[in-house]
């Protein structure tokens, strides 16, 4: 693609959003949830479509999620039911979130990773085949898509895609079903498509398992300590606002600008990613009497112990700048749950982050 440089950082345009029909797939997860917090606050009419949340408790239910769209709960490996809805609701921009996310899940039963995760991304690429209505297609993988190498170079939307464990695998060719369906169909009928591949992300309303700071607050909420191995382990630590602001921006740009569609990795600054023994410390520092364990000892399954993201194709491109450093993200992630523990609306203290992050981005 032609290299399109914009000399400020991109901002939302509020008014492209307003009235907007968008589907968001994945709607009832942590990122889902957030994103529909956004873009309901932006005015568009959301159509959400994801799995009954299965963690006790969740955004979803805390924040009445339901309440801010038009809400089905399908599995995207249904293509019939998925096919149904995109057909009644007509969005015009699609953010397929809906996935397996979870690395140790992946390796417990990796056939549902990779149904959901290949064949669901099929499905919904397909399902937009018949649909004259949809303009603009975020499908978001992630950052494990790169065959990784443990180098300390960060990876571009140019390097080989890879994958040693089952999540990382099914994300990695969920990758050529876009690419696929982009190629094949889609770009022919005046849809833009692009793939968006995000570093870790933290923030207010997590609680699944096997992940940093959802763990460090069961454990320190209930008075223990934390156990934790391989504290030198690096990883693209973003807030959850930093991605979502990218994906929505994307969009935006996707809808009128067909030349955006391709790959865009979402991560923090170089200098920002961070080792699992800083993000803890941070959190720490954050929640009274917090304890901590580094335990020695090897994890049950292979993990990489080193990943970043060259995002300068995202800044050069898009405009799109980090916002809030790994020590802010961190620091307003455990506020959230402090604050939420002690009885604050889950939905207010979103809409409280999501507000300061609009300011601290302008």
């Amino acid at each position: 693609m032609e290299k399109l440089v914009i000399a400020k950082p991109a901002q939302i345009d509020a008014a492209y959003w307003k009235g907007r029909r968008v589907l968001v797939t994945g709607h009832s997860g942590f990122k889902g949830s957030w994103l529909t917090i956004w873009l309901n606050q932006l005015g568009s009419q959301i159509t959400g479509l994801g799995l009954t949340p299965s963690s006790d408790p969740t955004l979803f239910e805390l924040a009445k999620i339901s309440e801010l769209c038009e809400s089905h709960f399908v599995d995207i490996r249904d293509v019939s039911k998925l096919n149904a809805v995109v057909k009644q609701t007509q969005p015009e921009v699609v953010f397929h979130l809906a996935a397996q996310a979870l690395v140790r899940q992946g390796y417990r039963d990796p056939l549902e990773t990779f149904a959901t995760n290949t064949m669901g991304t099929a499905n919904v690429l397909e399902s937009l085949r018949s649909t004259s209505s949809v303009k603009a297609v975020v499908m978001v993988t992630t950052d494990k898509v790169y065959r990784n190498n443990e180098s300390l170079r960060p990876y571009k939307e140019q390097d080989v895609l890879g994958g040693y464990d089952p999540y990382s695998a099914s994300k990695s060719a969920s990758e050529l079903i876009i690419d696929c369906y982009r190629n094949s169909f889609l770009t022919a009928q005046g849809i833009s498509v692009a793939s968006a591949r995000a570093g870790n992300v933290i923030g207010g309303g997590d609680w699944a398992t096997d992940r940093l700071i959802p763990d460090a607050i069961r454990a320190w909420s209930a008075k223990q300590i934390l156990g934790l191995r391989h504290p030198e382990s690096i990883r693209p630590w973003q807030h959850v606002l930093e991605p979502l602001k990218g994906y929505v921006i994307l969009a935006q740009h996707l809808a009128t600008s067909p030349e955006f569609a391709s790959a865009f990795n979402f991560g923090p600054e170089f200098n920002e990613a961070a080792s699992v023994r800083r993000v803890i410390e941070i959190a720490q520092s954050s929640w009274s009497g917090a304890k901590v364990e580094w335990r020695a000892g090897t994890a049950q399954v292979h993990e990489a112990e080193y990943l970043r993201l060259d995002t300068s194709k995202a800044c050069e491109v898009l405009g799109v700048q980090s916002t809030w450093g790994i020590d802010k993200a961190v620091k307003r992630t455990v506020a959230w749950y402090r604050n939420q523990g002690q009885g604050e609306s889950a939905i207010t203290l979103c809409q409280n982050d999501i507000k300061d992050f609009e300011i601290d981005t302008k």
